[in-house]
């Protein structure tokens, strides 16, 4: 998002534009005397995501006594603070915590993109669990399915699209990888979500669903393939009773699985 400022002050105001577009959060002016300077914060937990101010270029280590434009955001990595304040124009925090926070010129030294980059993990870092839930990235899944209560071997015979029932974490966009239990015991599906949240439930001894979710088959996998045991020896996966990531090495074999 965003282009190339051609000044200073066109940089700033891209980044308010930008901010307001994204993430619908106006800045605040707090401080009477600073009125310049202002905060974003996430309208949920009030937490703030980026602070945008004046400095005297002195007092963030430049050697010029002019005001410069700067943003402070914070980073949860450590060890990528550490890497970030090494390139030009990204210094530790001017008046927050140097070990959370960063400061980014606003002066042309780091590109308007890299900017944005940095507000958008900024925005994460600070977010409340529901809002960084919303705004992950699609995830991928292994979830299951017991033919002893629902006929899913032939679930896809007559429709790509079904109604699922929704696990905890999963949201609209993410992959799911559906393993069909005993006799079958092996990965047969794989689906998209199409929608997630949708309204629904029902309650049984065996079974309590609280929300439903569409999923649109993707691919077909032969029952030989992903097999419990294969799922166990090759990728330490010993259970599968609920939806659960997976790791990298069984991504890529399932997505060899797609050729």
């Amino acid at each position: 998002m965003g282009k190339k400022a051609g000044t200073v002050k066109g940089m700033k105001d891209d980044i308010f534009a930008c901010i307001k577009k994204k993430y619908k959060v106006l800045p605040e002016y707090p401080w009477r005397k600073y009125d310049s300077n202002a905060v974003f914060r996430h309208l949920d937990n009030k937490k703030w995501f980026a602070l945008v101010m004046d400095v005297a270029g002195d007092k963030v280590g430049l050697h010029s006594t002019e005001y410069v434009p700067v943003i402070n955001l914070k980073i949860d990595d450590a060890f990528f603070r550490d890497m970030l304040i090494q390139q030009d124009g990204i210094l530790p925090a001017y008046h927050m915590n140097k070990q959370h926070w960063i400061t980014v010129l606003l002066d042309g030294s780091v590109p308007e993109e890299k900017v944005y980059d940095l507000i958008d993990m900024s925005f994460m870092a600070t977010a409340s669990v529901k809002k960084k839930q919303k705004y992950r990235p699609p995830k991928e899944w292994i979830i299951p399915a017991n033919p002893n209560y629902y006929d899913i071997i032939h679930a896809f015979d007559d429709t790509d699209e079904i109604d699922w029932k929704q696990g905890s974490g999963i949201k609209t966009g993410d992959t799911v990888f559906m393993y069909v239990g005993a006799p079958v015991s092996a990965i047969l599906y794989k689906c998209k979500v199409t929608e997630a949240d949708i309204p629904y439930y029902y309650e049984d001894e065996n079974l309590t669903i609280k929300a439903l979710m569409k999923i649109k088959l993707l691919k077909r996998y032969q029952p030989d393939k992903f097999t419990f045991n294969v799922l166990k020896d090759e990728y330490g996966i010993y259970a599968i009773r609920g939806p659960r990531g997976i790791t990298n090495s069984l991504s890529e074999a399932l997505k060899q699985g797609d050729e």
